[in-house]
């Protein structure tokens, strides 16, 4: 099932993706999937005629890993990390499709990374890696634009991974997929730039969320970036970027300077 949060023009609502009659279309339906039980309204609309938000703001944070593709983190000259490397980006970094990213005033140097996102169901607190499946929601795209920069001149990720805009999620949440071997890429202008899959992850995401769950509580509506793989490159003011992963769908977002 694909859950899809979006606005015509009115407040936005949320809706479940899938074909009919050979287009796709939106069958909306009453409150948030994260706490009440899905119920369609009879309001029926094509895809295209809506615009697609954030499929979640996240409640309190997105979790993020850093350095789980080990080609990635030889690509930048670091090693691989003996524990896993967590940092949080805030809710207000994330956007939507189509939504601007803004390149901060202070970097020179931002880069995009693609990233598998899991969506919490349920609190999650102190979980073994068995328990996990069952908190989860489902999965989306993300991008995880990082002020390179920034990141290279302080030991502290705050101002290379926390900047408004610097988390676009979607297009939508899939509920049903096995996220063991999928192909995630990345695209700067129609022109490849990541070409990787998940099966390539250090660390898998039930080992992941349990070992954040022993450190912080997640929420529900709370996110997870899984890391990213190789490839990862520079953007610039003016270019688009796009995040496609098997099974998902394509998150494409316009880049600007703040």
């Amino acid at each position: 099932m694909r859950i899809a949060r979006f606005t015509t023009g009115e407040d936005p609502q949320y809706g479940i993706v899938q074909p009919r009659e050979g287009q796709e279309m939106v069958y909306a339906i009453t409150g948030d999937p994260l706490y009440t039980e899905i119920r369609p309204t009879g309001t029926v609309l094509p895809l295209a005629d809506v615009r697609l938000l954030a499929p979640v703001i996240p409640r309190s944070k997105v979790v993020c890993v850093g350095r789980n593709y080990a080609a990635h983190a030889a690509e930048l000259g670091n090693e691989v990390p003996e524990e896993a490397l967590f940092f949080l980006k805030p809710n207000t970094a994330v956007v939507g499709p189509g939504d601007p990213v803004a390149i901060p005033g202070y970097s020179q140097e931002v880069s995009l990374e693609a990233e598998l996102a899991v969506v919490m169901r349920t609190m999650a607190k102190d979980l073994d890696p068995e328990q996990v499946r069952s908190t989860i929601l489902g999965y989306t795209c993300a991008n995880d634009f990082t002020a390179r920069d920034a990141q290279r001149a302080e030991k502290q990720w705050f101002r290379a991974k926390a900047f408004d805009t610097s988390c676009p999620l979607g297009p939508w949440i899939e509920t049903d997929l096995d996220v063991a071997d999928l192909a995630i890429r990345s695209f700067v202008d129609g022109e490849s730039a990541q070409d990787g899959t998940t099966a390539d992850m250090l660390r898998s995401i039930p080992d992941l969320i349990s070992e954040i769950s022993h450190v912080t509580t997640l929420l529900p509506g709370d996110v997870v970036l899984t890391g990213t793989p190789a490839g990862v490159r520079t953007v610039a003011e003016g270019s688009t970027v796009s995040v496609e992963i098997e099974g998902i769908g394509t998150l494409t977002n316009p880049v600007v300077r703040r």
